[in-house]
């Protein structure tokens, strides 16, 4: 399967902390890079007025300041210079959001972990501050709130309350140096849109399509796995977790080459995985072996599918366009892959175990040692083959079997509908053999059939590289 992207997002109620944190050589071991798109007081700025316009707002919790967003680069980036890749990606959100950022580019503590540190404002920094100054005094209470006259903030012995506060006439009494904040950056359409911007920045600068990312795409058949940071107490466990999900991915592999219909695949993801975990969830809380248990489950009625449908005949190369051809050639070794694996799996396993389960007896340990090895061989021999299957197709730009399946599918549907139009003329031409008649019934056109499974093909295929920018970060370090 294709590698995917991470980029997470955070809630920043400390952004001076923070900013402090990733920018400091004493605190970060290996800190390549920083920048930022305004002054060292930013971040002051922002937290102070953040602070203010939560507290007139009068809502319970903490407040947001700022927000974070952490970008995992491929360790092909290390070759590049660190300071062009911090500014070219600041300077990519700077550019199309309007708010300031800081930034810093970090390793992890084992260096297995390259990537970059983004905070960013929810509000834009104002051209000139706007300075309010009050027409007449203004009264505050202890709690910041305004009240009408000075009488209501004054003690009986005629003194101003502690912590109550008086702005003068003629004394500013509110400054902004930022708008509201943009409500955009809480929603998830937003982080969806980061992730696609940033994994094709990434892209740009990898030559190598097999190496390109790809955002996960959370309505597919797959399930994504989870990175494992470090130091993290429960690696064990995610690395189990994510096992669990690699089986049931390879598993909707062999699904949709053995002819089971993407719908039915999400259909089966849906109601025995998310909504199983859903209710698991709600009656017993989070447990991780329990969700493993049911992606299990998932994985095995999935299989119990497959082994039930049988393998689709064999695609032949007997229609005369290149583009499609090509396509067939593809799904024949997908094919053929597939078959493969569920021969060993459906015959040979199957009859080892059996094998295994009749050699009884104090006698027959060495032949049960044997029968053994040659089922763990056996199993080795799927895993491997399961791992390759979608390597057929990366080859040709497809970033996963799901998308080959799409592109072949919808271009079949043309290439078939192209069949019946170009038999309909036929059978009009013969009634009418006339060269008027033959003039009036024109043959469906090739070329435009042709330019319709391209862009089919191209629109389901991974992004070809852009062409990369003459920056020193584009050059192979020598």
């Amino acid at each position: 399967m294709a590698r995917h992207s991470f980029i997470q997002m955070s809630k920043l109620p400390n952004v001076k902390g923070r900013i402090s944190y990733i920018t400091s050589h004493a605190r970060q071991e290996n800190l390549y890079a920083t920048y930022r798109t305004a002054d060292n007081e930013f971040g002051s700025n922002l937290a102070r007025e953040s602070q203010q316009e939560f507290k007139r707002s009068g809502t319970e919790g903490k407040c947001i300041e700022a927000r974070e967003l952490i970008i995992a680069l491929p360790e092909v980036y290390t070759r590049y210079e660190p300071q062009e890749v911090l500014e070219d990606f600041t300077e990519e959100f700077h550019r199309r959001y309007g708010v300031e950022c800081v930034s810093a580019l970090h390793h992890n503590k084992r260096k297995t972990n390259y990537h970059i540190h983004l905070i960013f404002s929810e509000r834009k920094l104002l051209p000139e501050p706007d300075i309010k100054r009050a027409t007449r005094s203004v009264f505050y209470d202890e709690t910041g709130k305004r009240v009408r006259t000075k009488k209501e903030i004054t003690g009986e012995d005629g003194q101003i309350r502690k912590g109550c506060t008086v702005i003068k006439k003629g004394e500013v009494y509110e400054s902004h140096l930022f708008t509201v904040k943009d409500d955009k950056f809480k929603n998830e359409p937003f982080l969806r849109e980061v992730k696609e911007i940033y994994t094709d920045l990434i892209n740009r600068h990898i030559s190598d399509p097999e190496q390109q990312l790809k955002v996960f795409d959370k309505n597919s058949v797959y399930l994504p796995t989870k990175k494992i940071g470090k130091n993290n107490p429960k690696a064990a466990e995610i690395e189990a977790d994510n096992t669990a999900r690699q089986e049931w991915n390879r598993t909707a592999d062999m699904a949709l080459l053995s002819g089971i219909s993407e719908a039915k695949i999400l259909e089966v993801k849906q109601t025995e995985i998310h909504e199983k975990a859903s209710q698991s969830i709600m009656s017993k809380g989070w447990l991780p072996n329990l969700f493993r248990g049911i992606v299990a489950k998932a994985k095995d009625f999935l299989q119990s599918l497959i082994r039930e449908k049988d393998m689709p005949p064999k695609p032949t190369l007997d229609i005369d366009m290149a583009e499609f051809c090509h396509m067939r050639s593809l799904m024949i070794k997908a094919h053929e892959g597939a078959k493969e694996i569920r021969h060993l799996q459906d015959d040979i396993l199957p009859k080892l175990r059996a094998q295994l389960a009749d050699t009884k007896g104090i006698f027959k340990g060495k032949e049960r040692k044997t029968i053994t090895e040659q089922i763990q061989q056996t199993e080795k021999k799927i895993s491997v083959k399961l791992d390759k299957l979608p390597d057929i197709l990366k080859e040709d730009g497809y970033p996963d079997v799901q998308a080959f399946m799409r592109t072949f599918r919808e271009m079949e549907s043309v290439v078939e509908q192209y069949n019946r139009d170009l038999a309909e003329w036929e059978r009009q031409v013969s009634r009418k053999p006339t060269a008027t008649a033959k003039a009036q019934y024109r043959p469906p056109e090739k070329q435009s059939v042709l330019k319709h499974l391209r862009e089919i093909q191209e629109r389901n295929k991974q992004k070809p590289p852009q062409r990369q920018r003459k920056k020193s970060f584009d050059r192979d370090s020598r």
